[in-house]
């Protein structure tokens, strides 16, 4: 991943990263979106951020049904986060601005409230609170 120039990631993605635990649409796509979230983290390459098919789009069975919902995940989290569709910067700079602007603040079900995997999100979201609340006492 490294060797590649122009890594694309929706933004939405950048909250996928952050609560996935290998469950996925099929276990092909749990494996490969194990694998691209590890090369991120290990590499920490510059992402563009598009409102469109990214590389885990492509490993995605559902790649190209997606429509406007992932679209409104995209233009959320730019909204909430203050940054524009085509910028670009640092994956590990990207994911903090996500965690600091919407998960923190406890602002994931504006973003993603109606999609099939919150369910997961926001019960490790709440043990994020409760370890930064436990940590604080």
């Amino acid at each position: 991943m490294s060797s590649c120039k122009n890594i694309l990631l929706r933004p939405h993605h950048l909250l996928c990263a952050s609560f996935f635990i290998g469950k996925g649409y099929s276990e092909a796509f749990s494996l490969y979106m194990g694998e691209i979230l590890s090369r991120l983290n290990a590499e920490n390459p510059t992402v563009t951020l598009v409102c469109g098919e990214d590389m885990i789009c492509f490993g995605c069975p559902n790649n190209g049904h997606c429509g406007e919902k992932a679209a409104r995940y995209d233009r959320a989290v730019l909204s909430l986060c203050g940054i524009s569709d085509g910028e670009s910067a640092e994956y590990s700079a990207l994911r903090r601005l996500a965690y600091e602007k919407i998960i923190l603040p406890d602002r994931l079900g504006e973003v993603c409230g109606d999609c099939e995997w919150y369910g997961i999100c926001s019960m490790l979201q709440a043990k994020i609170f409760k370890a930064k609340s436990s940590s604080s006492s």
